[in-house]
């Protein structure tokens, strides 16, 4: 069993920067793919990023490469998200989550989430 907990969101303007946080307790953090997904309202959850156990391969979606860095400690057994120039579509809900075994970007691989954490960019 793993226990998620996401924290960082909040209110932004479009252009500024926030970093969400996601730490892990139970079973050991470090053997697992993490990944960022998001869900805005009325849309279905997104995958947004994801990173390998050791920390050396990274995934994106398009439309947040360049802007969004995943990244992890497992000493401190915690994946970050840092996202920049942030824009007014990236308002949703992020989600942490710990992958088991399928497709890096398909929500149905993973395997345990976190609560979410809210991520409002105005205009």
């Amino acid at each position: 069993q793993v226990q998620l907990v996401e924290s960082g969101g909040g209110l932004v303007q479009a252009g500024d920067s926030l970093r969400l946080s996601c730490t892990a307790s139970g079973r050991t953090f470090s053997t697992n793919t993490m990944g960022w997904f998001r869900q805005a309202p009325g849309k279905e959850r997104e995958f947004a990023a994801a990173i390998s156990s050791s920390g050396r391969t990274t995934y994106y979606t398009d439309s947040v490469k360049g802007r969004f860095t995943i990244s992890r400690d497992n000493v401190k057994n915690t994946v970050y998200l840092q996202m920049n120039s942030l824009k007014p579509e990236d308002t949703a809900v992020y989600y942490c989550a710990a992958k088991g075994s399928g497709s890096t970007s398909d929500s149905r691989g993973y395997d345990y989430w976190g609560q979410g954490t809210q991520v409002t960019v105005s205009s």
